[in-house]
C-alpha cells in the first residue's frame, strides 16, 4: 500500500494536479461496497494532512460500515461545473481505519483548523470516524485541444500517459 507521501515522491507533478482537483471543490464522490457486494456512492470530503489522504465521517455512517467490512474504495473528484479545467481525478485503493491517539490528533485538527468562513454547524463532532486512504491507482484525465490525456500512476511504476 502507498500513502500520499509515496505518491507525491514518485509522481510529484501528477500529485500536485490531483491535489488541486481535490482542493478545487469541497465535496467528492466515494464508492464503497455494500454487504451484498453492490456499489454504494456517497458524497464525502477528503483532506491531505501529514502525508496522508484522509477521509472523515460521522460515526455509524453507511460508508463507514462498508469500509470497516471491506476496505476497497474509489474516490472521484468533483470535476466542476461544465468544465474539465484541471482534469478529472480518480483514486482507488484500500481504506485503513485510524484509531487511538492518531485519530484523536486528526479529529482535533479537523475541529481546530475549520475555516472561519464555515458556519459553526460545520464543525466536526468530537466523535468522528477517520480513515487513511491508501493509494493503489491514481488517474487524472485532462483535455488538451482535440486530445484526451489519461495519466495513470501505480506504486513503483511511475506515470504512464495514454493519449486519445
Amino acid at each position: 500500500m502507498s500513502n500520499w507521501t509515496t505518491f507525491a515522491t514518485e509522481a510529484p507533478d501528477l500529485a500536485r494536479a490531483v491535489e488541486a482537483r481535490l482542493e478545487a471543490h469541497k465535496h467528492h464522490v466515494l464508492a464503497t461496497l455494500r454487504r451484498d457486494g453492490s456499489p454504494r456512492v456517497s458524497g464525502t470530503e477528503v483532506e491531505i494532512y501529514d502525508g496522508s489522504l484522509l477521509l472523515g465521517s460521522m460515526v455509524g455512517a453507511r460508508k463507514v460500515q462498508d469500509l470497516q467490512r471491506d476496505p476497497r474504495y474509489s474516490l472521484h473528484s468533483n470535476p466542476g461545473h461544465h468544465s474539465m479545467d484541471g482534469g478529472d481525478a480518480k483514486i482507488t485503493g484500500r481504506a485503513q481505519e485510524i484509531l487511538g491517539e492518531r485519530k484523536r490528533r486528526i479529529v482535533d485538527h479537523w475541529i481546530v483548523d475549520r475555516s472561519p468562513s464555515e458556519p459553526a454547524e460545520a464543525e466536526v463532532p468530537a466523535e468522528a470516524e477517520a480513515f487513511e486512504l491508501d493509494l493503489e491507482e491514481v488517474v487524472l484525465t485532462t483535455v488538451e485541444g482535440e486530445h484526451l490525456n489519461i495519466d495513470l500512476w501505480r506504486p513503483g511504476n511511475g506515470v504512464t500517459r495514454f493519449t486519445r
